[in-house]
């Protein structure tokens, strides 16, 4: 696990200011093992909310402001990179690059601040009040503590102690 750990923080060092030349920000990269081998999946999405936030009645909406032409870009710049260090990722493996979708994972606690009162989804490595999964409005974040309103009970969750997170979308 330490070595697919210092492969993804590895890969995130050259990704990230690429991202950053082509104006996006990136989200989250992850290896992952499917039929026909390894994946590099890099999930990227614009840095901010200009643009692709919209509200309907008082609940905000998450749109991503990414272009197939931004997943292109970014996927031939980091393919590129990537084969300069082709030590870095053992094996063959699928890159792909992508925008995050409707349901945007939240990874690092910048999310957490960027995407107070929208509803998320929480699972969380242990048990924290009896339960694992926990889906509500996201109120903030402070010290390293996620808060979130389920049905008006408010709840404080580690940030350490989550294992996924992501927005929800309702049609």
């Amino acid at each position: 696990m330490a070595n697919k750990t210092q492969s993804i923080n590895q890969v995130e060092e050259l990704a990230s200011p690429l991202c950053e030349a082509h104006g996006v920000e990136l989200v989250e990269i992850r290896m992952l093992r499917e039929k026909g081998g390894g994946v590099l999946r890099v999930t990227i999405d614009r840095s901010t909310m200009d643009g692709p936030a919209a509200s309907d009645g008082d609940k905000p909406i998450y749109r991503s402001g990414i272009t197939l032409e931004d997943c292109t870009n970014v996927s031939r710049d980091l393919s590129e990179a990537l084969d300069m260090h082709e030590g870095l990722i053992g094996g063959h493996y699928r890159l792909e690059v992508s925008s995050p979708g409707l349901e945007r994972p939240l990874v690092k606690e910048s999310d957490f601040k960027r995407f107070v009162g929208f509803e998320i989804k929480i699972k969380t490595l242990a048990p924290i009040d009896g339960r694992r999964t926990f889906q509500g409005e996201l109120v903030g974040i402070e010290a390293g503590t996620v808060q979130i309103d389920l049905e008006g009970t408010n709840h404080a969750l580690p940030f350490s102690d989550i294992h996924r997170a992501h927005l929800i979308h309702r049609f």
